[in-house]
């Protein structure tokens, strides 16, 4: 490689920096041009420094991570972003993917692997990991489901907890200190607006949006 990749740093983390500066000085063909740990430095330094990559860490004083990116892509789209961060929650790395990073790094992966994510951004290339790209798309199916999904009041969840739990009419109107009659009346309500019609299709409902858990002992595990 005839001109090393230029690489900016950008943690709030010293000790984080310093180790991420001597893994990637063992290579001839990258070179640190420069750092901060200030979010609100950023885009001024990449205009003066021009890098080829830059490391960004998400969790950062003033502004984070994915908002700086953003803010990379509209202003300097040819600069590279690798997000490296702690958080491994389908959420993070979604909104790294919206911000327009290129990449994402769990810090603590080995240096050789960093080195090979440097790399890879650098040529253009994406780098995300097969099971992050899965956690992404399941997080942004369960976003879509439950945004088709019609809104219940306070009542109505209530009661459907209670019914996905096993309870009775009786034993639900006792719980929640109303007639058995108001239950029936949710109940309906219930079946009409989720368009389910039997008690275990509101159990497996409640169960998909984790409003209960399926335990084996339970009467809701034997519900497929």
């Amino acid at each position: 490689m005839n001109n090393p990749i230029k690489v900016f740093l950008v943690d709030d983390h010293p000790l984080v920096r310093k180790g991420v500066s001597v893994c990637l000085a063992r290579r001839r063909d990258m070179k640190i041009v420069g750092e901060t740990g200030d979010a609100r430095e950023v885009l001024a330094l990449a205009r003066e420094l021009q890098p080829d990559v830059i490391l960004m860490d998400i969790g950062m004083p003033y502004m984070s991570g994915t908002e700086v990116t953003a803010l990379l892509r509209r202003e300097l789209p040819l600069i590279r972003v690798l997000v490296l961060s702690i958080h491994e929650t389908p959420e993070f790395i979604q909104e790294a993917m919206q911000a327009g990073a290129r990449g994402y790094i769990l810090k603590g992966v080995p240096c050789a692997d960093l080195i090979s994510a440097v790399e890879t951004v650098y040529r253009g290339e994406l780098c995300f990991k097969s099971e992050m790209i899965h956690s992404v798309r399941e997080q942004s199916l369960r976003q879509a489901t439950d945004a088709d999904a019609p809104r219940l009041t306070e009542r109505e969840r209530d009661v459907l907890i209670q019914v996905a739990e096993g309870c009775s009419n009786k034993e639900i109107a006792a719980k929640l200190g109303i007639t058995i009659r108001t239950v029936e009346s949710h109940r309906g309500n219930l079946m009409q607006k989720l368009k389910i019609h039997s008690t275990a299709g509101l159990t497996r409902f409640a169960v998909a949006r984790q409003l209960v858990s399926a335990q084996p002992d339970d009467a809701t595990a034997v519900l497929v």
